[in-house]
């Protein structure tokens, strides 16, 4: 017979395995998230991980050579499916077809993972949650991209950060559209010029300017093809970039496109200032967003602080939230044309920051653990564990029989158990029951109490 050969257990790059503390704080901030999403008026969506890859589209294609390069596409004789890349594109076709059913503005919630084939590190994965908040159909559209930036606030402070640990930034992306126009941008460069721009956090001005001329080398050596702008092109978009008010933008622009932008900008703000969250609002005209489908509102919402990866150097932690208005996605479908605006917060970039910060605690109560000291006894056991269960008190029974106390107290503490409950012969006799505290250090840590005193004597104690 042939050696098999061992697998080496391994998790592919750019995923995450989570459990216990992380785990249960990620479910806190769903839960905590998808309050403020149902406080606001939403209403929950699930929609499949894959879809047909026509109706997805390729809006997140960073190789125009190669559209579907950033995203895991199947195919077979009979169809292209593609995993979701975020939760917006199958929104668009949920509502195109089934908007007889609607009520419109509809407002829906939605989370889970989505896919992207991009390069991994500390902080950014190939597979990640999102948590999503849209408004599709037509209604003032400042009042609709106000509730968007609202309810990125209000999930933020409501998950443990203070007003002081992140930013909203706001922008247009007609403001920029404007200028390209104004400077003759042939069309077809447009798309990869904002892609360019949306670097800027992560490769500075020099690193824009040289993907806006003749390309970019990064540390690894791997080259991107430039956009092929002239020197007066480039200079005029780097000199805007430095435009940070309003007043800024109305003084420098005149692009009829550009002044829409500007405008729709000052109506948000204002509906904004109706609120509490002004304060937590600037506008950033350099948040351009990578998905191309966006066609005027931009929000892009930074941590105000640094984390630490795994060998314990700082590094930035980028968006944790974004969105904007896509006008046109759902257009594409055939009998719909529906205005949509949404954000999606990244759930585990957020959870990453918070682990960081350790303030933010979570409920890890372990289970109560009934010992096994007598297996002619078992049926007593499971009674005081159906018990203990029946009245909502997480507890388990010890599973394996051929381990003495002095194991299944080891295995207690390795848990971080705070109860065991032991009873021998004598106890079940006497119709008694011994609590040992497991995290006390004091000699009397273990209490005798009457087996019909079970739950209230245990409720004392969690």
């Amino acid at each position: 017979m042939e050696k098999q050969n061992k697998l080496i257990p391994s998790l592919a790059k750019g995923f995450k395995d989570r459990r216990g503390k992380e785990l249960a704080l990620k479910k806190k901030l769903i839960n905590t998230i998808e309050q403020v999403f149902i406080n606001y008026g939403f209403e929950p969506l699930e929609t499949p991980p894959f879809e047909k890859s026509e109706n997805i589209g390729s809006f997140l294609a960073n190789d125009e050579t190669n559209p579907m390069s950033d995203v895991f596409l199947f195919e077979d004789e009979k169809e292209s499916l593609t995993l979701r890349y975020d939760l917006s594109a199958p929104l668009s076709r949920f509502v195109a077809q089934n908007f007889r059913d609607l009520i419109f503005p509809y407002k829906r919630y939605a989370y889970g993972d989505v896919f992207r084939q991009e390069k991994a590190d500390s902080a950014r994965f190939r597979s990640f949650t999102q948590f999503d908040a849209d408004v599709i159909g037509d209604a003032n559209e400042a009042q609709v991209d106000a509730e968007i930036c609202n309810i990125i606030a209000d999930s933020f402070l409501n998950c443990g950060l203070n007003k002081k640990q992140f930013t909203i930034n706001i922008s247009n992306k007609k403001i920029l559209q404007g200028l390209l126009a104004e400077l003759k941008v042939e069309e077809q460069k447009q798309y990869r010029v904002l892609k360019s721009i949306d670097k800027l956090d992560r490769i500075g001005p020099n690193g824009v300017s040289e993907l806006l001329k003749e390309g970019r080398k990064d540390k690894s050596g791997a080259f991107t093809k430039g956009c092929e702008l002239s020197n007066e092109q480039v200079s005029a978009i780097l000199s805007f970039l430095n435009l940070k008010k309003i007043k800024e933008l109305k003084t420098n622009l005149k692009n009829p496109l550009s002044v829409e932008g500007v405008q729709e900008l000052e109506e948000l703000l204002e509906v904004i200032s109706y609120g509490n969250n002004l304060e937590l609002v600037k506008v950033d005209v350099t948040k351009i967003r990578g998905l191309s489908y966006y066609s005027g509102f931009l929000v892009e919402t930074n941590l105000n602080f640094k984390a630490k990866n795994a060998k314990g150097k700082e590094i930035e932690l980028g968006s944790c939230a974004s969105g904007g208005r896509y006008n046109n996605l759902i257009a594409r479908f055939k009998g719909a044309d529906y205005k949509g605006s949404g954000m999606s917060i990244g759930i585990d970039r957020l959870l990453y920051a918070l682990n960081q910060l350790e303030n933010v605690k979570v409920d890890t109560k372990q289970p109560v653990l009934v010992c096994v000291l007598d297996q002619k006894y078992i049926q007593q056991y499971y009674n005081i564990l159906n018990e203990l269960r029946t009245n909502g008190i997480q507890s388990e029974i010890y599973l394996d029989k051929n381990k003495n106390l002095k194991k299944q107290l080891q295995y207690a503490d390795r848990k971080k158990v705070k109860l065991a409950i032991i009873s021998g012969e004598n106890e079940f006799n006497e119709n008694k029951l011994v609590i040992k505290k497991l995290t006390s250090s004091k000699e009397n840590d273990q209490i005798f109490i009457n087996r019909n005193d079970l739950i209230n004597e245990i409720k004392k104690l969690i």
